[in-house]
């Protein structure tokens, strides 16, 4: 069931609740979106997804430089061993000294890469104390999430999900909500809300078929099984809103389960956590807040 939040309820009980204090947040800078054309990665935001980045470009250097030379190897064999210039064509049968070599190089290389690559696979598989915990449950074809020590839970829907055809209304829908139309099937109702340079454990569960919950910003990505609760975590080093995907096929309306997380300042989350509490569930955060603090005047999800 979707949250129903007033915003001008939600804007008017905000303003009590924090009367005279400042402003809940500013409009945030969408930091992890991908880019129609591109072909690069999305800006790292936490050290997990630096450390992967950092690994695929060195196995790119690794990888680039065994194609040139088995190319350049095929070439000078095509050019030196044809029948036109080798008539006679030679008669061993080993190398000895060669063969041992393409054993142990390729032995040597795959260490190499194992000596960077599991250090980075560990670091993502050994989940440290969480500082904040989420429970992330992927349904067909939403997401539920429940913020275990604060008992706040809601459901999270692409934002123009009924119709999945962009429109004006829903361009309207977007922009009320603080987006860009151009997020049109990235953006959800509800977004999860962090603070910034805080270890988040998400708790990753399905109700009904294998969903995946992923963030390429935050280079994490963790399958969801009904029946089982598995772990990834990350530490966004940078405020901002952050969109990512189910990425395990779930069913026909597999591609439009978008994930919305919003990194803001530890300040902003414990005033948000203080006002969802206060309501009992999800609030959404503004994005536009009078310059005295006064009362809101946009809000987002």
């Amino acid at each position: 069931m979707r949250p129903l939040t007033s915003v001008y309820g939600f804007a008017v009980g905000l303003a009590a609740t924090f009367a005279g204090g400042t402003a809940i947040a500013q409009g945030l800078e969408v930091v992890g979106r991908p880019t129609p054309g591109a072909t690069g990665f999305q800006p790292a935001a936490t050290e997990l997804a630096r450390d992967l980045q950092g690994l695929d470009h060195m196995l790119l250097i690794i990888i680039g430089v065994i194609t040139v030379f088995v190319t350049a190897l095929l070439i000078w064999c095509i050019v030196r061993f044809n029948t036109r210039a080798n008539k006679t064509p030679a008669t061993f049968t080993h190398n000895s000294p060669l063969e041992i070599a393409w054993t142990i190089v390729p032995i040597l290389i795959l260490v190499f890469i194992g000596a960077f690559s599991l250090p980075v696979l560990f670091k993502q598989q050994e989940i440290p104390e969480a500082e904040l915990t989420i429970k992330a449950t992927g349904n067909q074809w939403y997401w539920s999430y429940e913020y275990v020590d604060d008992e706040i839970a809601f459901d999270s829907f692409m934002i123009g999900g009924e119709s999945k055809v962009r429109s004006p209304e829903i361009e309207a829908e977007l922009t009320a909500a603080g987006y860009e139309p151009s997020d049109f099937l990235l953006a959800t109702d509800t977004a999860v809300i962090v603070p910034v340079n805080t270890t988040v454990v998400v708790q990753v569960t399905a109700s009904d078929v294998i969903h995946s919950w992923a963030m390429p910003a935050f280079g994490v990505k963790q399958d969801g099984v009904p029946g089982r609760l598995a772990e990834l975590w990350f530490s966004a080093d940078r405020e901002g809103v952050y969109f990512g995907q189910c990425s395990e096929l779930c069913g026909k309306d597999h591609a439009y389960m978008p994930i919305t997380v919003k990194v803001v300042s530890q300040q902003v989350y414990d005033e948000w956590l203080a006002a969802a509490k206060a309501e009992g569930g999800y609030v959404p955060l503004p994005t536009e807040v009078a310059s005295n603090g006064g009362p809101l005047t946009v809000a987002a999800n």
